[in-house]
């Protein structure tokens, strides 16, 4: 009973569930669709990356004796399930179809009416690729009042025996993350990502890409990703070598032309399926047990992979399709020009989005504190930024961003996913990066001309949201601070609030 096994441009892996029961016969389908091409605005480095590794994984497959089809991009197939159809339509015998459940919730609704629509068997089988699964998540979930990622994550690190010493964890405490926010000191030698130099294959995407995505966000001449299983476990390697014996302290850091600092750019890989959570996460506990890398290093980064990767995807299934459409602020302004082009004086917001219209990539300060944090204060459109994450960065699928972005950088749930909003003026840019050295505006005013935005804007966030967010214990000394603001004070700070938001576009 020959099947037909539909791969995914995020199901890159050769462990992958619903190619283990491979039989003679079976036959596999692979399509660069125009729907998951053009459903966000890509940006060029993240589709030649996608494109370019399924191609390789194509390759690897038909290297390895099953047969194949593939559909390029300019074929101009629709959709996922046209691709399926295809193959029927061209292949006699093959009375199956099976594939690894998706991973966003929009696809995964729509292939539960393939069967019908087929008339064939359709078989989902449980994507194991994650530690956690949905059932475990929702048994975790059952009956909680808060949904708190470090409850979770201790669970993770029982389940998977990660950095645990009998039954409590190594070094006496489950997290570190208290040592792990360190600015990064001006005379620290970086090292450098390693690179990787287009092959044929990627470079006929580049082209592709080039031509039918001209005016997506970033240049694909730029590209310089592992798009191989093999390239990007040597990526990743090099990170634990080079850059994981300090990213614990300096993970948090910025600095003025520097996209990368000590971070390892696991995400994009992890995500598409070069790279297996558990693996990395053994190759990083291994380190650290070898005396190469400090515990907090260690535990910093695994915390990242089982704790709050495997959290926001249990979430994101957990709280679907509803997720997507809270907005506790009423968040509907338009997201300015210049979070697609950097044109901005603040120096800080533009270093961040030079960084992500070069690389595809910010790291998760940037995301959070920089772009997530001056959206949240100016009352951006959930819709727009939750729009823009997913379309600009190369590890971003709806799963692992909507939670990231609407529960953590907006709080536009409500505090489902977060205790507390993560806002800051500009004392936190100050202290955490050497940005405002390199500033139009001065960090140490809050009212005029020349004044840091981040300043107004977040006084006049606390103070318009007091009756939402005036309750919140983990809030109750920054509402302590506003208060005791003269009448005087606090009236220049919402008039200079007043004034940014109406001129956004020209900050």
């Amino acid at each position: 009973m020959p099947a037909l096994i539909l791969l995914t441009a995020d199901q890159l892996s050769p462990a992958l569930s619903s190619l283990r029961a491979l039989q003679p016969g079976d036959q596999i389908v692979m399509a660069e669709v125009q729907a998951e091409a053009h459903y966000a605005p890509h940006h060029q480095l993240k589709l030649v990356l996608l494109f370019s590794a399924m191609r390789h994984f194509a390759d690897t497959l038909q290297a390895q004796g099953y047969q194949v089809h593939y559909f390029n991009y300019e074929q101009q197939v629709p959709s996922l399930l046209a691709a399926v159809r295809l193959v029927l339509t061209q292949q006699s015998g093959i009375d199956s179809v099976r594939l690894t459940e998706l991973a966003e919730h929009r696809l995964a609704t729509e292939t539960q009416t393939w069967q019908q629509q087929l008339g064939l068997p359709v078989e989902i089988v449980e994507d194991d690729r994650f530690i956690c699964s949905h059932a475990m998540f929702r048994r975790w979930a059952d009956g909680r009042q808060s949904f708190r990622m470090e409850y979770f994550y201790r669970e993770m690190r029982r389940y998977t025996g990660l950095l645990m010493d009998g039954a409590g964890p190594v070094g006496g405490q489950w997290n570190f993350d208290a040592e792990n926010r360190l600015p990064c000191p001006p005379d620290l030698k970086l090292p450098q990502a390693p690179e990787f130099e287009p092959d044929a294959i990627t470079l006929d995407v580049i082209r592709m890409v080039q031509q039918q995505f001209a005016g997506h966000m970033g240049q694909a001449e730029h590209f310089s990703f592992a798009v191989t299983g093999k390239d990007a476990r040597a990526a990743f390697l090099h990170f634990v070598q080079y850059r994981l014996p300090l990213f614990g302290k300096y993970q948090d850091a910025m600095r003025q032309d520097e996209a990368f600092l000590f971070h390892s750019l696991a995400g994009m890989y992890l995500n598409c399926g070069l790279l297996d959570a558990r693996w990395v996460c053994l190759q990083v506990e291994q380190a650290w047990k070898a005396g190469a890398v400090p515990l907090a290093a260690a535990e910093g980064f695994i915390r990242q992979i089982i704790g709050w990767r495997e959290y926001v995807r249990g979430l994101y299934w957990l709280k679907m399709p509803q997720y997507r459409e809270l907005n506790f602020f009423a968040a509907e302004r338009p997201l300015p020009g210049w979070y697609w082009h950097a044109d901005t004086k603040m120096n800080c917001m533009s270093q961040a989005i030079q960084h992500t219209i070069k690389h595809a990539y910010s790291h998760h300060i940037q995301r959070l504190m920089l772009t997530g944090n001056f959206a949240l204060l100016a009352g951006l459109s959930v819709d727009e930024v939750t729009q823009w994450y997913l379309a600009v960065y190369a590890d971003a699928y709806e799963w692992v961003e909507l939670p990231n972005t609407l529960g953590m950088a907006l709080f536009a749930d409500g505090g489902v996913l977060a205790s507390k909003p993560y806002v800051a003026s500009g004392n936190y840019i100050a202290k955490m990066s050497n940005y405002c050295q390199h500033c139009h505006y001065d960090v140490k005013q809050s009212t005029g001309p020349t004044a840091c935005p981040f300043n107004a804007l977040y006084w006049d966030f606390i103070a318009r949201n007091s009756d939402k967010l005036g309750g919140n214990a983990r809030m109750q000394l920054t509402y302590q601070q506003w208060r005791r603001k003269s009448p005087d004070i606090q009236q220049a700070l919402r008039d200079k609030a007043a004034d940014l938001l109406i001129h956004l576009e020209q900050l």
